[in-house]
């Protein structure tokens, strides 16, 4: 570290330059920023006092990357187009190199300044939502916004020539695991900057006890409406860009801590969850501080629908959306991480299907927000749903005819924003903030469970086990044979007559199904046998008959054959016991001799049981797949995109 120290050239003040390769340093009584050259010091302009953003983050902070340590040395706030403002801090660290870590809504972004093999794309060849051409990167970089920022203060030593009130344009990058890169435009040569969101946890930066107690004091703060004098109470004032009068619907800005009237907003509703109100979320409590109604209009009907915005100074902002009595939880996820194919987007290894596309219009707002919200302002939304989560797209461009005309965000300014909503059921919500009774949905809503999806885990386990079950009887089964005579049958006296035999005795064995079969060696011909198995000590008949044809020839030139020389039959298990076969055959032939050979076995399992079990287990299953199928029918009913028409 080399010090150098010299007079402020606007006030006369000692100055100092700790960091031998930072270019600025703000001048701590006239506020003047000073430049060094090759030659002398070089007042840029004064600026103005920092704005109280409420930081964790301070100059002269120390922490710790990677393994490599490092010192903030200054700060810079810059103005946002859309309205606010955002801090950027930059630290030195120990091996010589700059980071820039950027802090916007309570996120951290620490990156590195880059030199890549290959040109820049220009600033107007940047599509919001999709990958920066010609950038070659180890992961996939997405376009998550594309702004103009402008130099509003600064504070102790920068590694850049910052003149204040200097406007520059950038693209913000965003990758699928917490990468970032910023695309800065202000030099000729356009610079890259690359790096990945971080916790004050990652550098090494502890949260100290002043800031928590400042968490808690700024979980709310009272203020005066401008219009009406009515008291405010801000609940997240270290964050609100826009909050609305409960007294007078005015609309208000807030300007640096101070609210300024901007309009008396019409047509009020009432939410159904109060502002104020907390929930646990996630395990962590979170207050619900806005309050917003939005529409879209699809084949000329408008539709409506409520959002209510979540805070907590912990994690920042979530959302709750109703929609027809159906409500989803929603949070932000990182644009990087979705992969948007424009009809389906892969998120996190899950496949979500496009599900409606419209514009969405701010029709009412109640409570704070976190950006300068307007009545009447517009973004291309797109939801994609993969029930009980939707995945949902918004671009918000600086041109709002390029969204009415469908247009590709290209040169606009504007950015994407993508979250996450889970389905959660009416019953959920009114338990978790102890509301009275809401109302049901009638319709089924765009992510929404099926009830009885359940069904099918059960089913399928059950299924396996029935198979496994079934095949280990198949291959395990005794198949024992417990009886077997051939018989030389003598010419019959008539055709209509059969020849009776009994055979010896033999034992059956209990609880062991039976397979009796019969081969008789018939040519174009039959042989039919009636069996009878007689239980010798009760008298108990168990009948069976089983006929024997096979049939064969040649027609048109082509051989054919039916039937076979073997006909087998399966019977229940009988008690066990002595039992005697009682047979009686007939055969066409019936003036000349034949022989029959009849076989007893037990315990051999059929196939027929498995697909019977099958069947049977299945019934339910199939009758709740029709419902499923339904249920997705009038789900899609709802979408621009149904697969059912």
């Amino acid at each position: 570290m080399s010090v150098t120290t010299a007079n402020c050239p606007s006030c006369g003040a000692l100055i100092t330059f700790k960091i031998s390769t930072s270019l600025v340093v703000v001048c701590e009584f006239c506020r003047s920023v000073v430049a060094r050259t090759d030659r002398n010091l070089e007042d840029l302009g004064k600026v103005a006092a920092l704005i109280d953003t409420h930081s964790a983050l301070a100059v002269g902070l120390k922490g710790r990357f990677q393994g490599i340590a490092f010192e903030i040395t200054g700060r810079a706030q810059l103005a946002h187009q859309m309205g606010g403002v955002w801090d950027e801090w930059y630290a030195a660290f120990s091996d010589g190199r700059w980071g820039w870590l950027s802090e916007a809504q309570g996120r951290f972004y620490l990156t590195f300044a880059r030199v890549l093999p290959e040109p820049l794309p220009p600033f107007e060849s940047l599509y919001i939502g999709h990958p920066p051409p010609g950038i070659q990167t180890p992961v996939r970089l997405t376009v998550a916004e594309k702004g103009v920022g402008q130099y509003l203060t600064a504070e102790g030593e920068i590694p850049f020539r910052l003149t204040p009130g200097e406007q520059y344009y950038y693209a913000d990058l965003s990758g699928s695991r917490g990468e970032f890169a910023t695309l800065d435009y202000s030099e000729q040569v356009p610079l890259i900057f690359i790096g990945r969101e971080v916790t004050l946890d990652d550098i090494g930066i502890k949260v100290s006890a002043g800031e928590i107690e400042r968490e808690k004091r700024v979980l709310a703060a009272q203020v005066s409406c401008p219009n009406c004098g009515g008291a405010l109470e801000l609940r997240a004032p270290d964050r609100a860009e826009r909050v609305s009068c409960p007294y007078c619907d005015s609309l208000l800005d807030v300007d640096r801590g101070n609210l300024r009237y901007l309009k008396t907003l019409k047509n009020r509703r009432e939410p159904v969850i109060p502002l104020g109100a907390v929930a646990e979320f996630e395990g962590v409590q979170l207050t619900v501080v806005g309050f917003m109604v939005r529409s879209c209009k699809i084949e000329g009907t408008r539709y409506y629908w409520e959002e209510y915005l979540l805070y907590n100074p912990r994690v920042g902002f979530r959302w709750l959306v109703l929609s027809d009595n159906h409500w989803a939880y929603v949070q932000p996820v990182s644009p990087g991480e979705v992969e948007d194919h424009g009809a389906t987007a892969r998120f996190r290894g899950k496949r979500f299907k496009r599900f409606q596309e419209a514009v969405a219009r701010v029709e009412y707002v109640m409570g704070e927000f976190y950006w300068k919200v307007q009545i009447g302002e517009q973004a291309h939304a797109t939801d994609l749903i993969r029930p009980p989560e939707m995945l949902s797209k918004e671009i918000s461009v600086i041109n709002p005819s390029a969204l009415s005309k469908g247009k590709r965000a290209g040169a606009d300014l504007g950015e994407v924003n993508w979250s996450l909503g889970v389905y959660v059921t009416p019953g959920e919500i009114q338990k978790k903030f102890g509301l009275k009774e809401l109302a049901r949905p009638e319709t089924v809503g765009p992510c929404q469970p099926f009830p009885h999806k359940g069904v099918y885990k059960y089913w399928r386990n059950f299924l396996l086990i029935a198979i496994f079950l079934g095949m280990a009887f198949l291959i395990m089964g005794p198949r024992r044979e417990v009886f077997w005579q051939a018989y030389e049958l003598a010419p019959l006296k008539n055709a209509d007559e059969p020849q009776v035999i009994f055979s010896d005795q033999f034992q059956l064995a209990a609880r062991q199904n039976i397979k009796v079969t019969a081969s008789a060696a018939v040519d174009n011909s039959w042989l039919y046998v009636e069996g009878d198995l007689i239980n010798e000590e009760t008298g108990l008949v168990q009948a069976f008959n089983l006929p024997i044809e096979y049939y064969h020839g040649v027609e048109g030139g082509e051989a054919w054959s039916e039937g076979g020389q073997q006909s087998t039959i399966h019977l229940s298990s009988l008690p066990a016991g002595r039992y005697t076969l009682r047979i009686a055959a007939q055969w066409q032939h019936w003036q000349q001799p034949a022989t029959v050979a009849i076989r007893i076995q037990q315990g051999y399992p059929r196939a027929l049981h498995i697909v019977l079990l099958v069947i049977a287990l299945s019934i339910i299953p199939v009758i709740v797949l029709f419902r499923h199928l339904n249920f997705e029918r009038r789900r899609w009913q709802e979408s621009m995109f149904n697969p059912y028409e």
